[in-house]
């Protein structure tokens, strides 16, 4: 997986996944927007590639998907506040939170937990 830039603590309008594909169509995207670039376009672009299914399994399972809809729409002030939230035992929503940081879809600034965009589209690749 990588993860292209996301400002922090600004929620993106949308994310973009990638799942298959190969180093010519990243390239491709890369240079695209670079050309835009140069062309004094503002180019926003945020996505997230990955190798395959199962990559995209690792990181976005059932239960964190449930994680990011509710801090889209409720923020919460901690990890704690949030595995109460959503009625799970507090020991596994920390690695859940961090595994969606690293991914650039949550931010827990100040110790507060939120999502980072307000759409993810999936694009899979064959």
């Amino acid at each position: 997986m990588c993860a292209v830039h996301v400002e922090e603590r600004q929620a993106v309008a949308e994310t973009k996944i990638i799942i298959g594909g190969g180093l010519e169509e990243d390239t491709a995207a890369f240079l695209d927007a670079w050309r835009r670039t140069e062309q004094g376009q503002y180019v926003s672009d945020v996505a997230l590639a990955f190798e395959s299914w199962e990559g995209l399994a690792s990181v976005m399972t059932g239960e964190r998907y449930r994680l990011m809809r509710h801090v889209h729409a409720h923020p919460e002030p901690s990890i704690s506040a949030l595995a109460r939230a959503l009625g799970r035992k507090s020991r596994r929503v920390p690695a859940d939170v961090a595994a969606l940081e690293a991914a650039g879809l949550v931010d827990r600034s100040n110790g507060a937990v939120r999502a980072t965009v307000d759409r993810i589209t999936a694009e899979i690749r064959l």
